[in-house]
């Protein structure tokens, strides 16, 4: 079955004969035609037994063996009343989360009649299962961070910026043929891992430091993320035995992973695991994120997603504990689920080391 097969079954599900996909990377997914829009109108329309009709401005390149309708305007035209013409008013149409209120108001007021219906997840949750493609590339982009992240491990020394890291590694991912990173790269030395979300700066690592390194590149379209944890010097006992604790958590969740396994019992149990051991309140955030094209795709790790897990998602699982001004661990990998299990993608050793 073709991906536009499945997410047309997935409409008719939702009783749907049509819906208006417009996120580029929906798109392509669907099409094969990549471009970025900016601000300008860029969509898919697809209705039951019609073939998909593509509207796209004419500043755009399409490839010429695209055989889908293409409805071309320029600037000076008005794209949304070229849709209105093709949809049928009389009948809900499915609207992708991304399409901005400036097209969906002005259709909604081209056509007074008009149902609309959030869809988005007809074309997410196809992408969240993963053909042999898509898994063999997230298999090559987890490849080049294991590598990236080795090689950062030996760079690292006392007295350099975690900005100057941060580029090393950056310039890595082009060596290695990547579009560039999947995220901002994140390089945190010592209290500053406490931040999960810490940008790189001008702090200087020093002796006694942890440094995490949360990185993750685009390869072919495809992402990566890995985060690992490590030490400048010998660590203080209390942080040594968080990270293995951070890292049994890690392994605990990864080894439960199969097919019909409530995504919740995944976080619960690394969770749990977390809070016997007195830190639960230093975990603030979920266990994990989807991925593929972009780094945080439709679908999550946590307490509240009852979705049964399925061959060929790919997910990441990313335990933490974060001590406020003091330090921050979090060891992550991403995972495939399989037919009878799940393939971690990532492969270099979780256990913390001294480095720098």
């Amino acid at each position: 079955m073709t991906r536009l097969e499945r997410v047309m079954n997935e409409l008719e599900k939702k009783d749907l004969r049509q819906m208006i996909v417009c996120d580029p990377d929906s798109i392509w997914y669907l099409t094969g035609v990549d471009v970025a829009p900016y601000e300008r109108l860029f969509a898919l329309l697809l209705q039951k037994d019609k073939e998909p009709v593509l509207f796209v401005n004419k500043l755009f390149f399409i490839p010429e063996d695209i055989t889908y309708p293409l409805v071309w305007h320029t600037d000076s035209d008005d794209p949304v009343a070229q849709i209105a013409s093709y949809v049928d008013p009389s009948r809900p149409l499915g609207i992708d989360k991304e399409w901005p209120a400036r097209f969906l108001i002005p259709l909604m007021e081209a056509l007074p009649s008009l149902q609309v219906q959030l869809s988005s997840d007809c074309v997410d949750d196809c992408r969240a299962i993963k053909d042999e493609e898509e898994k063999e590339k997230m298999r090559i982009a987890s490849r080049i961070n294991d590598l990236v992240i080795s090689r950062a491990k030996d760079y690292v020394k006392v007295g350099m910026t975690e900005k100057q890291v941060a580029a090393f590694i950056d310039n890595e991912y082009l060596k290695e043929g990547c579009e560039g990173p999947s995220f901002t790269t994140i390089v945190s030395f010592g209290a500053n891992a406490a931040d999960p979300h810490h940008e790189p700066d001008d702090t200087v690592l020093k002796e006694g430091d942890c440094i995490l390194f949360d990185i993750g590149c685009r390869k072919d379209r495809y992402c990566s993320d890995m985060t690992r944890t490590y030490f400048c010097g010998q660590p203080r006992e209390e942080y040594a035995k968080i990270h293995d604790l951070v890292r049994s958590a890690n392994e605990k969740a990864e080894a439960m992973i199969r097919p019909g396994i409530p995504i919740c019992e995944l976080d619960r149990a690394a969770r749990e695991l977390i809070r016997a051991a007195g830190y639960g309140e230093y975990f603030n955030h979920r266990l994990g994120h989807f991925i593929g094209q972009t780094d945080h795709e439709k679908g999550d790790v946590s307490e509240t997603n009852t979705t049964l897990t399925k061959p060929g998602m790919i997910f990441s699982i990313e335990p933490g504990v974060y001590l406020p001004g003091r330090f921050g661990v979090r060891v992550e990998d991403l995972v495939l689920v399989t037919e009878d299990g799940c393939e971690v993608l990532n492969k270099i050793d979780k256990h913390y080391a001294i480095i720098g």
